[in-house]
């Protein structure tokens, strides 16, 4: 009875927090080492469906770094990155096309179907939503090109809040088409907040492989609970965070700028990571706010 009892406690605590994210949408990032990891992909894509199904608004933008890798180490075609980018040639956008929209992104549509939800793949093979140019990158000597490498500019709000109000998820990869036709190869992150922005999102969610900003990198325990944007910016004047983690930080204080609510890393590989991040009161990652 006493177990009985804390189940219908904790219900109790999503409820204010079901009512309150009600027709709002999130968008969720998806990579890394949760997309490596079929257990925690099962139980995010769960949680994705329950968040549908209480009424809220779920958008997946994933990526899928390892299996790219993978496919061009099978095709004999050398991993190469430039300032943290992959460079894409010819050959290696045929493969990055083949692994994200062909592959990923029809079996995460699938499997939260799988589940109980019901999902639309939108790629360029579909239906593209993304839509941007290339990227160059600043060099001493000039412009570095990196191939089949973009930036998103363009999203098509109308086609993904069309589906999300007809109860369906978009999952979108993390690719774009130019003014030409041509696909191009963009980083996740980026992806995820070019169309949160786009959509006005209630919330951005970065599933990591950590369990958030910490003010020990070492330390879990150390992590902080919630930031405001100039309680950010001091720490990484401080040096707590922190080498790689500052460019994600500060691409999310611009986001944040641009009118996304709230922007929540949570690491991905916990057990209904999301569920136990928007639906209880302290959370499990770190929040940020832009006050």
């Amino acid at each position: 009875m006493d177990q009985a009892i804390a189940k219908a406690d904790t219900l109790i605590e999503a409820l204010a927090w079901i009512r309150r994210f009600r027709d709002k949408i999130t968008v969720i990032k998806l990579g890394g080492s949760v997309l490596e990891d079929d257990d925690a992909r099962r139980h995010i894509l769960i949680d994705i469906v329950f968040m549908e199904t209480v009424g809220m608004r779920p958008v997946v933008v994933h990526g899928g770094g390892a299996a790219i890798s993978r496919a061009l180490q099978q095709a004999g075609i050398e991993s190469r990155f430039v300032q943290g980018r992959r460079y894409t040639d010819d050959a290696a956008i045929d493969v990055v096309g083949r692994v994200l929209a062909d592959e990923i992104n029809v079996n995460l549509a699938r499997d939260i179907e799988k589940y109980g939800g019901r999902a639309m793949n939108l790629s360029p093979r579909t239906s593209c939503v993304l839509f941007g140019e290339r990227l160059q990158l600043p060099g001493e000597d000039g412009p570095i090109d990196l191939g089949h490498v973009g930036r998103v500019t363009r999203v098509d709000r109308t086609a993904i809040e069309n589906l999300c109000y007809a109860g369906q998820v978009p999952v979108i990869p993390s690719l774009c088409i130019d003014d030409r036709g041509e696909l191009l190869n963009v980083n996740a992150d980026t992806a995820a907040q070019a169309v949160a922005e786009a959509l006005g999102a209630e919330k951005l969610v970065f599933l990591s492989d950590i369990n958030g900003v910490r003010r020990d990198r070492n330390d879990a325990d150390s992590l902080i609970h919630s930031l405001s944007a100039d309680e950010a910016r001091r720490l990484i004047a401080e040096g707590v965070i922190e080498s790689g983690m500052i460019p994600k930080i500060e691409a999310c204080l611009d986001t944040l700028d641009k009118g996304v609510g709230k922007i929540h890393i949570i690491d991905g590989r916990l057990r209904h990571s999301l569920l136990l991040e928007i639906y209880t009161t302290q959370g499990i990652g770190t929040q940020i706010v832009s006050a």
